[in-house]
């Protein structure tokens, strides 16, 4: 039975699980359509024109896995920022792990989005606020609200900063042969708040597993929300993550994207803009290598004036590795003074790796300041050449260059024990030791 239709068989059983009565049943149920209407995107998609899903969704996956699991703390520590004190929500397999969990209802809502999908108590905050961001038109985000229960539920009311970072944790244990999961997280941050959030994809063995996850961000007036994404995953991992980003007057939103592992991995990043003087960062690393695919899809609408926005992605590609970036800017008649800047920059290290970027700007208004570029290229041999004269080694060299072409992303990271985490994990893929104190 070939996926499609094996989650369309699998949706009613989904439901009546659930509640086939619950006040969501008309959302799933419109989503399911969508989704049985369009299927998986394909490459005759001009948005997923140089990403192919055709050899994942060959695998047999298993839609609802076994709940047992023997996971410990010490088996996934290493992944967790375990410097620092964090509020953390763990997922093993697709379902919530409350001893591995760390969660609070103490000011503010770090908790399950099963519980607020069920509970009374949040039925004003899930309809003033589930599936209202996300585009109810994309089959995979359809595929993914219809089949929504487990995930994250974060609150921050007004005028609230969370304590500490809060870290979002999906593990995959790899007891099924194949496995798929579909998260789906929400954060709503009220007036004057501010949260950091770290989430992460990890495969704890070689099994195949496809995750179809659905973010849905809105930030209130002068909210400031930092979203960290850490992407390292097995070879045998693939990732589709689709966000979606509501900002009001004054807010500041930044996601930084950090591509690192994985067999397929595409990032859909989506900020709407509904106020005056906001601005949205959009920053990205991709070091891949050997047959990896990494694809940023990003939109960033501006529909109202003195606003900005920042993309800075940067690529690093080796091996037989495919890169994607396809930037959209979109500029309303009514955003005047808009500043827009979007900036994609790459570098090729083996001759059988491609990328392909797309940057895009479309303006309506006339009184605006947008600017966009991207770059294609390989080391400079004549800065290489200058450092091995004074005595670096070529592969240090190399590697020096390559993390100083990262090195403007990396400082726009606001958490210093995560900052010095990604910085391992770049020397790491670079395969050096840095020359200086991580």
């Amino acid at each position: 039975m070939e996926l499609k239709e094996k989650l369309l068989s699998s949706f009613m059983a989904f439901e009546e699980q659930i509640d086939v009565h619950s006040e969501l049943h008309d959302v799933r149920t419109t989503a399911i359509k969508n989704f049985e209407d369009k299927g998986f995107p394909t490459k005759k998609d001009e948005a997923w024109k140089y990403t192919s899903l055709n050899a994942i969704l060959k695998n047999d996956f298993t839609v609802f896995p076994k709940e047992e699991n023997n996971i410990q703390y010490s088996d996934v520590k290493k992944y967790f920022l375990h410097e620092i004190d964090t509020y953390k929500v763990v997922f093993i397999d697709g379902i919530f792990s409350s001893h591995l969990s760390s969660t609070t209802h103490d000011g503010i809502d770090v908790c399950l989005m099963a519980s607020a999908l069920s509970r009374p108590k949040y039925k004003m905050v899930i309809d003033a606020y589930f599936n209202q961001i996300a585009n109810k038109d994309d089959s995979l985000t359809s595929l993914n609200t219809a089949f929504a229960n487990e995930g994250a539920y974060i609150n921050i009311p007004k005028s609230k900063v969370a304590d500490k970072p809060i870290e979002i944790m999906y593990f995959s244990t790899g007891n099924e042969a194949a496995l798929l999961v579909q998260p789906r997280n929400l954060v709503i941050v009220g007036e004057n708040s501010h949260v950091q959030i770290i989430e992460r994809h990890q495969s704890l063995n070689e099994n195949p597993v496809l995750t179809n996850s659905v973010t849905e961000i809105f930030a209130k007036k002068r909210a400031i929300v930092d979203y960290y994404k850490i992407q390292n995953d097995t070879l045998e991992a693939n990732l589709i993550d689709n966000t979606y980003v509501s900002q009001q007057k004054e807010s500041h939103v930044s996601v930084h994207t950090f591509s690192f592992g994985g067999n397929l991995t595409r990032n859909n990043l989506n900020f709407y803009h509904f106020g005056e003087r906001l601005t949205s960062t959009l920053n990205g690393i991709t070091i891949i290598g050997e047959k990896q695919h990494v694809d940023h899809y990003t939109l960033v609408k501006h529909s109202a004036p003195n606003c900005e926005s920042f993309q800075d992605y940067k690529g690093i590609y080796s091996g037989s590795s495919t890169g994607v970036f396809n930037g959209k800017v979109y500029v309303e008649k009514e955003a005047q003074k808009t500043n827009a800047f979007q900036k994609s920059n790459n570098i090729l290290l083996s001759d059988k790796a491609t990328i392909n970027a797309k940057p895009q700007l479309e303006i309506f208004a006339d009184d605006v300041k947008c600017s966009h570029g991207c770059t294609v290229g390989q080391l400079d041999e004549t800065a290489l050449f200058y450092m091995q004269q004074r005595g670096i080694p070529k592969k240090e060299a190399k590697a020096l260059l390559m993390y100083a072409f990262s090195n403007a992303v990396i400082e726009n990271i606001k958490i210093p024990e995560l900052k010095q985490r990604i910085t391992k994990i770049i020397a790491t893929k670079l395969g050096v030791k840095l020359g200086f104190d991580l």
